[in-house]
């Protein structure tokens, strides 16, 4: 086997990521203080050309230096806003009739192995993660639809924020459009 060279592998420009057709997910970080977390989520969500990443409270916000060097340019191509309150962008989300799921271990939360979005249909989604430490707010996990949790086995009881984000978001790029 051969490694392919970038060239090879026929990726869009940032013009036409922002024309493609979208995964019908937005990412909401809910108080992401690494600006390194913030961007891996904008490097992963530019994997699976989702919808936009939904900044909120302490979150950093591109440009920045920090966010750019795990991004890599994912922070141009995916649209995104902010918000001082995560409560006022899930409320614009549920205006506009997206699902919300946070992602939080919670009593009665849906393993994401369980996870079956051909079960019912929404115009969108949106997945929130927490702060490094705090998680979801607990008034956010009040206001989601739903919480999805990743089942694990070791001693630890989270995952990384941004490892938990790219999981995540492979999940519902697969049920929506690579299945």
């Amino acid at each position: 086997m051969r490694k392919l060279r970038t060239i090879e592998m026929d990726r869009l420009t940032v013009q036409e990521f922002k024309e493609a057709d979208k995964l019908p997910v937005v990412v909401v970080l809910d108080n992401v203080r690494s600006l390194y977390n913030v961007g891996s989520v904008f490097r992963s969500c530019d994997a699976f050309r989702v919808e936009a990443v939904y900044l909120c409270g302490i979150t950093a916000c591109p440009p920045n230096n920090e966010i750019h060097k795990t991004a890599l340019g994912g922070e141009e191509s995916v649209d995104w806003r902010y918000f001082s309150r995560t409560e006022d962008a899930v409320a614009d989300l549920h205006a506009r009739g997206y699902y919300i799921y946070s992602i939080e271990q919670v009593e009665h939360s849906t393993k994401l192995q369980r996870l079956d979005l051909a079960a019912h249909s929404h115009p969108g989604y949106a997945v929130v993660f927490g702060n490094e430490v705090k998680g979801v707010q607990q008034q956010i996990v009040d206001m989601s639809d739903g919480c999805l949790e990743i089942p694990q086995l070791g001693t630890k009881h989270s995952l990384n924020v941004s490892v938990t984000a790219g999981i995540v978001v492979w999940e519902f790029a697969r049920q929506l459009i690579l299945d």
